[in-house]
């Protein structure tokens, strides 16, 4: 049995690999953040005792300070079987994965960032920003009491942030907990290599540093907004996503550069709380991998809001003053504006990891390559998450740290579905799985088409969405769906029933065939496969 009484799953009657998933005794023990330390020394418990031991010589630069020792034979022994540096949606699954393989895990993380980005600054901020955007603004509610409607007037950005606050509040606690139902030891600092095997860990604001060595090692440090270096950055006038939440009051106007994800759903919040928004981007479109029916959609109801968009330009400079900014355009165009948010992709926080000392190296944009298992240029180092680049997403994050640690002890898996959905948090939201029609086209493959829009469903009607579509792209030749496609209330839920019926090879009859609870906006997929058997069927008839 393993560690809480949990089975080995199988590998209990293996013989470990070379100091990988041996028990140590309580005197090769130590932990960052308790009353017990030992270094391979006699376990200290007083704090004075655990300052002398940790800058003693069995604790720095000899074998024994990077916690590495070695058993009869020569083999190493580590502090523990993995550690894992960063606690977002990537690291903490990487953790847990193999704690439930019965293995020492040790968690790195910064004191005020458990749950990592993810948690903190990124997706549980974001989203809660929106639903509190949604409620406080009564938006879902003004198609059907007028354009006026507002459940709060003069809404305050501590408003906005209290729901956010208390949500991120609630998550760490959530991550804490499974960390500790698991026995994944978490230190509180951050952490650097020393060598391939060795990371130190730097408490935050006790001048400590701590050496644990691992068998394993998993980066999973997340990543942060891409400043562009000719960009002054105040943290009032001119700022990024991560300081858009920490504005002191919601702009009456504001800038946007860069139309990828994350700008867009900023630029779709602060419309909905009538900041007049104008969005500059370099390239002719706005979400360029959507489907063109689907961005139009969004760019009506969006301009539909104030929304002015700029496509094809380059900002050139920023002017700031005490009363506000002005951008100035590459084509000679200048806005005035209270804020400006540059919204330019994504930096892999690799800056600090001191990756040479592992024999790593990361690119210009702060990213690591791995394989198809995850694995670096350094066997024994793993990386999951935003530090590896594209797709940059919380739930692909989640599977790689779970496959990660398997790999990395020898546990079967099985890779991945290629069929992943795409889920974009804007107001409506836009979800697709998938083929698009451009796609499908340029690769000859025959198809036709099932429109539903939420405006002819009961449901639509009493949310109040008569934005929102779905669309079905059907193959003529066997049927099955190849491309699932939404716009509007629920968009990033509902994509998920089409995800399921592709993944199992079902077909668009399966959809025709099956009764759905009434009034739901799930019955959109049936309108829309009655819709695309009808365009099938007249072909069919017409070709007998």
């Amino acid at each position: 049995m393993s560690r809480g009484g949990r089975a080995n799953r199988g590998h209990g009657d293996k013989p470990a690999p070379d100091g990988v998933g041996r028990r140590r005794s309580p005197r090769q023990l130590w932990t960052v953040g308790s009353d017990r330390v030992s270094c391979g020394q006699p376990t200290a418990t007083t704090s004075d005792d655990r300052r002398a031991l940790l800058t003693s010589p069995a604790c720095l630069g000899a074998p024994a300070a990077r916690g590495l020792s070695h058993a009869p034979g020569g083999r190493p022994v580590y502090d523990f079987d993995l550690v894992v540096i960063g606690s977002g949606p990537g690291g903490q699954k990487a953790a847990i994965a193999a704690a439930k393989l019965g293995k020492r895990v040790c968690l790195v993380e910064r004191r005020n960032m458990i749950g990592g980005v993810c948690v903190n600054t990124g997706t549980i901020p974001s989203k809660t920003l929106r639903e509190a955007v949604l409620y406080l603004t009564g938006f879902a509610m003004r198609e059907l009491y007028g354009a006026s409607y507002r459940l709060k007037s003069d809404i305050t950005i501590s408003d906005l942030l209290s729901r956010t606050q208390h949500v991120v509040g609630r998550e760490v606690e959530v991550v804490r907990s499974q960390l500790l139902r698991n026995h994944v030891e978490l230190v509180q600092g951050s952490a650097k290599f020393v060598d391939p095997h060795t990371v130190q860990v730097e408490g935050d604001g006790r001048g400590e540093h701590h050496k644990i060595t691992a068998a394993k090692i998993a980066i999973a440090t997340g990543s942060r907004p891409a400043r562009p270096p000719h960009v002054e950055f105040d943290e009032q006038h001119i700022v990024d996503s991560d300081g858009l939440l920490h504005l002191e009051d919601i702009p009456s106007s504001m800038v946007v550069v860069g139309a990828g994800v994350i700008g867009i759903e900023y630029v779709s919040m602060f419309a909905a709380l009538g900041t007049r928004v104008t969005v500059v981007e370099k390239r002719p479109q706005m979400l360029e991998f959507c489907d063109p029916e689907i961005t139009e959609s969004l760019k009506f109801h969006l301009r539909d809001q104030s929304v002015t968009f700029r496509f094809g330009e380059e900002v050139s400079r920023v002017e700031k003053s005490d009363k506000g900014t002005v951008t100035s355009l590459v084509s000679g165009k200048r806005i005035p504006a209270e804020t400006v948010m540059y919204s330019a992709g994504r930096q892999g926080a690799t800056d600090a990891l001191d990756l040479p000392a592992a024999g790593l190296q990361a690119d210009a944009r702060g990213r690591i390559s791995v394989d198809k298992n995850y694995r670096t240029s350094v066997d024994h180092i793993y990386a999951v998450g935003d530090v590896i680049g594209f797709p940059a997403l919380a739930a692909n994050s989640m599977d790689q740290g779970r496959l990660a640690a398997y790999h990395a002890f020898d546990e079967p898996a099985r890779e991945l579905t290629a069929l992943q959905p795409i889920g974009i948090y804007t107001i409506p939201e836009v979800s697709y799985c998938g083929a698009t029609e451009e796609e499908l086209t340029r690769s000859a493959v025959p198809y036709e088409v099932g429109i539903s829009r939420y405006r002819e469903l009961a449901r639509g009607q009493i949310v109040g969405d008569p934005y929102g579509m779905l669309k079905l792209l059907v193959s003529t030749e066997d049927r099955t769906l190849l491309g699932v496609h939404l716009f509007g209330s629920g968009a990033t839920d509902l994509v998920h029933i089409g995800q399921a019926i592709m993944g199992s090879g079902g077909t668009v009859d399966y959809l025709v065939d099956t009764v759905m609870n009434y009034p739901t906006l799930s019955e959109s997929y049936k309108v829309a496969a009655l819709d695309v058997t009808n365009k099938m069927r007249a072909v069919e008839r017409f070709t007998a």
